[in-house]
């Protein structure tokens, strides 16, 4: 699964997802990471850390005192105008959850990389897909969103690294790389992208003319912006990240089709789900049952369009994840009750078969 560019004349690497994120951040500029270690994406700073990035494009990698403590650094680089990250996996970003809503308020652009383990609470260290309501439904406080993009190969990882950067400061937003722990384990072949320079002072006071950086003293900075003492101040920030939703809304749909133009059923899934449901669907063609998949690339903006579209042709529809049930309530709104929309996942970091997909289609949606 891979809608990414052909890539021509390039070295081929094989790599986990999460060393390819780490060689993906170097390599498109960003200016510093700040990150804490957990299980299954701790490989990303390790990376980081061995590949010295301070010694060849002047990037920092720091290890900080906790997730707190990241996305706040994340949040004093991002105001200056440079390209800040983080990751973490799922607990780590609920603690990261109020820092993400004031960059969200501030408007500042960053890349947050989440690697979903399963949980409540401490949970396993297993993968799962149930961050979708902590991420694509906010997870903070207030109303802002949050653009998301969901990785299913490894190749992704790298090439969703440097989009979430390229859409995050188009709109100057946070914007999430939200992988499950097997993408983030997998290794596959990867074409890494091209070395851009990090901006320099100059560029980045033409292109962000919004940073702290070089501002007189009676500039108000970007790192209080998101405080507002009036109701009337509050609402019109407020107004103002509505206006700019509905344009990402509008320009940023992002989904894949596979099998869909004659499609009676449809399966929607993301990430590694998506790849186990591509072989439902093949399994499913050599029994006659005309089956469609489609996987949402943005789960953040989610493609409603193509599921109303869809939902005209099709006889119902199965979202296939690994969680209890977060996507099927977006995709039941977005079919408006034209179809049956049912939901099969596996919980405790199990990742369900073709087979268990295939079954799961005929009881609960062919019947």
């Amino acid at each position: 699964m891979n809608d990414s560019k052909t890539h021509d004349m390039e070295e081929v690497r094989l790599m986990k997802g999460n060393e390819a994120i780490a060689h993906a951040a170097v390599r498109c500029g960003c200016d510093g990471y700040f990150g804490y270690p957990i299980t299954p994406q701790s490989e990303i700073m390790e990376t980081l850390m061995e590949l010295e990035p301070w010694n060849t494009t002047g990037m920092v990698v720091l290890q900080a005192e906790s997730e707190t403590s990241s996305i706040n650094m994340v949040y004093g680089a991002a105001s200056c105008g440079k390209k800040s990250m983080t990751s973490s996996s799922s607990p780590g970003v609920s603690l990261m959850q109020e820092g993400i809503s004031y960059l969200a308020g501030a408007e500042l652009p960053c890349v947050i990389v989440n690697v979903m383990r399963g949980g409540p609470g401490l949970g396993t260290i297993q993968p799962s897909q149930a961050d979708y309501f902590q991420t694509v439904k906010g997870g903070g406080h207030g109303d802002y969103k949050m653009i998301t993009l969901a990785p299913a190969s490894v190749q992704e990882m790298a090439d969703y690294t440097v989009l979430a950067f390229d859409l995050a400061f188009k709109y100057r937003t946070p914007a999430m790389v939200l992988a499950d722990g097997i993408i983030g384990q997998m290794m596959e072949k990867v074409v890494l992208p091209p070395y851009q320079p990090r901006m320099t002072e100059d560029e980045i006071r033409e292109k962000c003319p919004w940073a702290t950086l070089g501002k007189p003293a009676s500039r108000k900075p970007n790192v209080t912006t998101s405080l507002a003492l009036l109701a009337e101040e509050m609402e019109e920030i407020n107004l103002r990240l509505q206006s700019r939703y509905r344009e990402i809304e509008k320009a940023e749909v992002r989904c894949e089709k596979f099998m869909c133009d004659d499609a009676d059923y449809l399966i929607v899934a993301f990430g590694t789900m998506a790849r186990v449901c591509q072989k439902a669907v093949e399994e499913a063609r050599k029994h006659g049952i005309k089956v469609g998949l489609l996987r949402p690339i943005t789960l953040y903006p989610f493609p409603v369009d193509e599921i109303c579209h869809y939902s005209h042709q099709t006889k119902g529809m199965l979202t296939v994840e690994m969680n209890a049930g977060q996507m099927v309530e977006d995709v039941k709104l977005a079919s408006c009750g034209r179809v049956p929309v049912e939901h099969f996942g596996r919980l405790g970091g199990i990742v369900p078969s073709p087979d268990e997909v295939l079954d799961a289609l005929k009881t609960k949606i062919i019947k």
